[in-house]
């Protein structure tokens, strides 16, 4: 990954007569900048804290973790899923449901698609939120097979369910690795062929 030289105007401006930024979703923004700009290990909370205009007391009321912020408002997108997963039929094949919530959570306004791509390029490549990582995707895994579980009438630790839940997370990472690694990519194109993949071996189960 090569760093930016751009970074939010926010970063520049944070300080003496701005008002303070106070929210996760901004937060992890200039975050996300100020990592791009000048690496995650080189940028510390105090860096951070210090952009955004807050005290570093304050920050943490917001993200319990340096490697946090770089997820944003994580919790907030999981109960969106829970959410849509709740909303869909039970008549709708199991594989056609997870198709659509795959497609629906890695959804990105045209306007956005920069600053995710940074972000992403971080979570994916950074060693240190590597780590953290695994822990926020076992919490995404679980959304998925809890889903799972209900439709197919199983426990939501048991196997099956877990199966598939490993199986939408490695469609996701490998739809967001080939976009990254190709730049003029289309990221929901990637993501739509990888849950044909995937519903095709998931239907079985219908």
């Amino acid at each position: 990954m090569n760093p930016s030289d751009a970074v939010h105007p926010l970063v520049r401006t944070a300080h003496a007569g701005r008002r303070p930024v106070t929210s996760r979703a901004q937060i992890s923004t200039v975050a996300i900048d100020l990592f791009t700009a000048r690496g995650f290990e080189e940028t510390s909370v105090d860096d951070v804290a210090d952009a955004v205009g807050i005290a570093r007391r304050t920050l943490f009321r917001y993200y319990p973790s340096k490697n946090a912020i770089a997820w944003g408002d994580f919790d907030g997108h999981l109960a969106e899923m829970r959410a849509l997963l709740a909303e869909i039929p039970d008549d709708l094949p199991i594989a056609e449901a997870l198709g659509r919530a795959l497609i629906s959570f890695n959804e990105v306004p045209d306007t956005e698609l920069t600053a995710h791509r940074r972000r992403m390029s971080l979570l994916l490549g950074v060693p240190a939120l590597q780590a953290h990582s695994m822990l926020m995707y076992a919490e995404w895994r679980q959304v998925i097979a809890d889903f799972c579980a209900h439709r197919l009438h199983l426990g939501e630790d048991e196997h099956l369910p877990q199966t598939i839940a490993w199986m939408c997370l490695g469609t996701a990472l490998a739809a967001y690795e080939q976009w990254l690694a190709h730049p003029g990519s289309d990221l929901e194109a990637l993501i739509v062929a990888g849950t044909r993949t995937l519903s095709q071996g998931v239907g079985a189960l219908s």
